[in-house]
């Protein structure tokens, strides 16, 4: 019975997606993607976020540091408003597309997961991708995601070694 209806979500999976496509994906947040990301056979994946400075992303733009920060740059109002802070704190840059208080989360590198959360879809790579997971080819393309915030634009850069940040936040699946 439980391979069957396995077996049926993996249909129902391939019949639907190729819609999603063409669909605006949603985001869902941190916990529905932790909730099938937090096993050890997952490589615990939602704990290294959790313990992640971007699980807090968001959270520093409430402190005083970063009022400090928006003064110093001429932005007006509150750091945690700033399209120019949310862009790299929150999952999308909108604090009305997602919730901001969680930060820069699983979605905000590998896409809405709507479309592609569900365990049917998340079993067929190829659909997966059509619902809107970003995958990453290789190395070099994790790097350059990460480039899209940690760079010189930043008004706290720092010189970026990417070996050396993604060391703590690396979140492979272990091999079966």
């Amino acid at each position: 019975m439980k391979r069957t209806l396995g077996q049926l979500a993996l249909v129902a999976a391939a019949v639907l997606v190729p819609n999603l496509a063409s669909a605006q994906h949603a985001y869902v947040g941190v916990k529905a993607c932790g909730m099938c990301h937090k096993s050890e056979a997952k490589g615990q994946q939602l704990a290294i976020w959790e313990k992640s400075k971007h699980a807090g992303a968001f959270t520093t733009l409430t402190g005083p540091k970063a009022a400090e920060i928006a003064k110093a740059k001429g932005i007006a109002g509150p750091a945690s408003e700033a399209k120019e802070c949310l862009a790299c704190h929150t999952i999308t840059g909108d604090v009305g597309a997602a919730d901001p208080k969680q930060g820069v989360q699983c979605e905000s590198c590998h896409g809405a997961g709507a479309d592609y959360k569900a365990m049917g879809v998340m079993k067929v790579r190829d659909n997966a991708v059509k619902g809107g997971l970003v995958v990453f080819a290789d190395k070099a393309a994790i790097e350059a995601m990460c480039k899209k915030c940690h760079n010189e634009k930043s008004p706290t850069a720092k010189p970026f070694n990417f070996d050396e940040r993604w060391a703590p936040i690396a979140h492979k699946k272990p091999a079966a």
